[in-house]
């Protein structure tokens, strides 16, 4: 029977995913921690499950992926640091320290043990989350992004596609001012399998949230930060070794594809790869219903 309802749930997530709406019976927190306040969507009952964004969106990219969820889980839906509607201080953006964040979010929840989801940037939080709390993750997603310091690392810092981990300094936020659209586009076009698949709704919604005053300054502080997450990595790897969470690695099969396992399987023994067609890096975006059909097939109990 939960098969066939997830099913016809599955049927009702759209082709094109573009409504940042999430159901009427989620609410919303701020819950502040370690320096910070972090905005919160909270929706569903049952064992708890976080998503965790990336760059060039905000938790807002999780609506389909949490509508099914909510069915049978209590779903935690956060802006990261300096993202969306969580407030954005100077520092912070190493990702160990922003672990803690949802490490507090957690807490103040009273939530214990999670099901944790992540993309793009929110993989390496949601590594960093897991090699400092392992005993809180029951299983981990991993969508579409590497991990700094971990598995080939320097190479992927040589990939043209991804020129903007180095794009910082005194002038860029000068330049990118006014023009949030413009550079955001880039990433949504360069990087989607299809750019048509990026309405203009979920457009222009980013661009406004990446224009409040001192976003933009945050999100060049996330890639400001990489080159400290690669050295907190690598000691995180030697002194806990690979971890023994079971996770599955998802890559479009115009980004990273079968590669999204080979690098998690630097950090992690217990590694479950899958490729989504017809999909570049934004997998919610491009393929919602593949995505969220492998998604809530791993988090679901073994039968």
């Amino acid at each position: 029977m939960r098969s066939l309802s997830l099913a016809v749930l599955l049927l009702a997530v759209p082709a094109l995913a573009q409504d940042q709406t999430f159901p009427s019976t989620f609410q919303t927190q701020n819950i502040a921690t370690n320096g910070t306040t972090i905005y919160v969507r909270i929706g569903g009952k049952g064992p708890p499950v976080v998503l965790l964004h990336g760059f060039a969106d905000t938790g807002d990219m999780w609506p389909p992926l949490a509508t099914v969820l909510a069915k049978d889980h209590r779903v935690i839906v956060p802006d990261l640091r300096g993202i969306g509607l969580s407030s954005k201080p100077e520092g912070g953006y190493e990702k160990k320290n922003q672990a803690r964040d949802i490490a507090g979010v957690l807490d103040a929840l009273k939530i214990d043990k999670i099901d944790l989801v992540a993309h793009d940037i929110g993989n390496m939080v949601a590594y960093a989350f897991c090699a400092q709390y392992p005993v809180r993750v029951k299983k981990l997603v991993l969508m579409d992004a590497p991990l700094p310091g971990l598995a080939d690392w320097t190479a992927q810092l040589l990939n043209p596609l991804v020129w903007h981990f180095n794009f910082r300094g005194p002038d860029v936020e000068r330049l990118v001012k006014g023009r949030e659209r413009i550079y955001l586009d880039r990433f949504y076009n360069e990087l989607s399998a299809d750019p048509s698949k990026w309405g203009e709704v979920a457009r222009n919604h980013y661009a406004e949230l990446y224009a409040q005053p001192g976003a933009m300054h945050a999100a060049f502080n996330q890639f400001a930060a990489f080159s400290q997450d690669a050295k907190d990595n690598q000691e995180l790897l030697a002194k806990g070794g690979k971890l023994t969470i079971p996770v599955l690695a998802i890559g479009g099969d115009h980004s990273y594809g079968p590669k999204m396992a080979e690098m998690a399987r630097a950090a992690f023994t217990d590694v479950k790869g899958q490729v989504i067609a017809g999909s570049g890096h934004w997998l919610m975006e491009e393929q919602p219903q593949a995505t969220v059909a492998a998604i809530t097939g791993f988090l679901s109990p073994a039968k």
